[in-house]
C-alpha cells in the first residue's frame, strides 16, 4: 500500500474514525483504524463490536493495499504533521508515515484477526442533519447513566412514514421530541431503536453540519443496528436489547396550571439560589401572581431565595425541584420564554410532574415538539 494524502483532510478522517471508540477496548486490536487503498479512494474504518465508523476520502494512491494501525496514536501524529502532504506506505509489518522532515514507523497489526466490519442495509428514512442534532441534544440529556438498568441508558427512536420520535428517560424526567423526516419508499409501518444516549450524542455532534442524514436500521443474524450516514461518512451502532418504558402515557393531553417567564432569567436565578444547597437538595419554587419565588431551604449553614417576574394561568403553586435537572429541560427549550404546567395527581396534597415546554413569547407557545417532563422532589415540599 502507497498514497499520498492531504494532510488536514487525513487528519481529520482520522480522527473521526477514532472519536467512537472507547478509551479502553477489550482487545488491543480493537483500537485499531483500517486504512484500505484501492484505486480511487482512501477507506478508513474502526470497529468494536459495539461501534464501527467508517469514511471515504480523496487520494493519490500509487500502490493498492490496507494496513491496520492504532488509531489513537495515527491521529495524534495526524494532527500535529507540518503543513504539507502525507505520504504513507507499508514496508513489511511497518506503516511508514511522512510529512516534509517529519517520519514515523509504526507496527502494523494483523488484519485477518480484525472483525468484518457490519453490513449496512437500505435507509430507513433521511431528515436534516442540524434538526437531528438539535432533538439529540434535547432529549440524550434525560438518559440514564447508571448502567444497572442498560434499557434506560439509551434514546429510543420511533420512526412513521413522515416523523422521528425521540424518547429519553432516567424514572426522575422523561424529554420527547418529535421532527418531520422522509421515511423510504413513504413506508407506513413504524419502526423502533434503542440507541446508546452517549454514541447518539456523539453522532450528533459528528453530522449536525452534513446536510441531510440518512437512517438505517437493520436486523440480521440476530445483530439489530443502526446506521447514520452523510457526506461519505457511516457510523454504526448496536442497539439497546429490551422493552423501553411506556413513559409517553405520562403526558396530559393538556394543562390549565401554568406558568411562563423568562427563560434566561429563570437560569440566572436557579444557578444563583442552588449555590448555598447541599448535595442532591432541591430547591423550594412558589409560583403566585406576584412571579416566582426561588429558595434554597435545608441547610442551617446559608440560606438563599430570589424573586424573579412571571405570569401566571391557574391557582398558586409550591414544588420542590431538583435545580440539575430542571437547568437541563431549560437549556433544552432554546427559547426566549417558558412555560412550566403543573400537571395533577389523585391526591390533591401530591403535585404531579411538571411538564417544561418552550414559548415565542408570554402569550404564544412555540410548536417545535419538544417536551420536558419533571418528577418534583416529595420529600422537601
Amino acid at each position: 500500500m502507497k498514497f499520498q494524502v492531504n494532510r488536514d483532510i487525513f487528519s481529520e478522517a482520522v480522527t473521526f474514525a477514532v472519536k467512537m471508540l472507547p478509551q479502553r477496548t477489550t482487545m488491543p486490536i480493537l483500537g485499531g483504524v483500517l486504512l484500505e487503498a484501492t484505486e480511487t479512494e482512501l477507506k478508513l474504518s474502526s470497529f468494536d463490536y459495539e461501534v464501527s465508523t467508517q469514511s471515504s476520502i480523496s487520494a493519490e494512491i500509487t500502490e493498492s493495499g490496507s494496513a491496520l494501525v492504532l488509531g489513537r496514536l495515527l491521529a495524534e501524529i495526524a494532527s500535529r504533521l507540518p503543513s504539507a502532504p502525507v505520504n504513507v506506505e507499508t514496508d513489511g509489518s511497518r506503516v511508514l508515515v511522512s510529512c516534509g522532515s517529519a517520519s514515523f514507523s509504526l507496527p502494523s497489526m494483523p488484519i485477518e484477526e480484525y472483525p468484518t466490519l457490519p453490513k449496512i442495509g437500505e435507509a430507513t428514512g433521511v431528515l436534516p442533519a442540524e434538526d437531528f442534532a438539535n432533538a439529540v441534544a434535547q432529549v440524550a440529556v434525560a438518559a440514564s447513566r447508571d448502567d444497572v438498568t442498560p434499557v434506560i441508558t439509551g434514546v429510543q427512536l420511533e420512526a412513521s412514514a413522515d416523523n422521528l420520535s425521540l424518547v429519553a428517560t432516567d424514572r426522575y424526567r422523561v424529554a420527547i421530541r418529535d421532527i418531520a423526516w422522509e421515511g423510504s419508499n413513504g413506508a407506513s409501518d413504524s419502526v423502533s431503536a434503542l440507541v446508546p444516549a452517549r454514541t447518539l450524542q456523539e453522532i450528533g455532534r459528528t453530522f449536525s453540519h452534513s446536510g441531510n442524514i440518512s437512517v438505517s436500521i437493520t436486523s440480521s443474524d440476530d445483530r439489530e443496528l443502526i446506521a447514520f450516514s452523510a457526506n461519505n461518512k457511516v457510523v454504526t451502532s448496536l442497539l439497546i436489547k429490551g422493552n423501553f418504558p411506556p413513559v409517553r402515557k405520562l403526558f396530559p393531553d393538556s394543562v390549565e396550571n401554568y406558568a411562563v417567564m423568562n427563560t434566561a432569567e429563570l437560569i440566572d436565578a436557579v444557578r444563583r439560589v442552588s449555590l448555598v444547597l447541599e448535595r442532591e437538595a432541591a430547591l423550594r419554587f412558589t409560583f403566585s401572581v406576584d412571579g416566582v419565588t426561588l429558595e434554597a431551604v435545608g441547610s442551617e449553614q446559608a440560606q438563599a431565595s430570589e424573586t424573579i417576574d412571571g405570569h401566571l394561568n391557574g391557582e398558586d403553586t409550591v414544588v420542590s425541584l431538583k435545580p440539575q435537572f430542571l437547568l437541563d429541560g431549560l437549556g433544552a427549550v432554546r427559547s426566549e420564554f417558558v412555560r412550566i404546567s403543573f400537571t395533577k395527581t389523585e391526591n390533591p396534597s401530591k403535585p404531579g410532574p411538571v411538564l417544561i415546554t418552550s414559548q415565542t413569547s408570554k402569550d404564544q407557545a412555540t410548536l417545535d415538539n419538544f417536551k420536558y417532563l419533571l418528577q418534583p422532589n416529595l420529600l422537601l415540599r
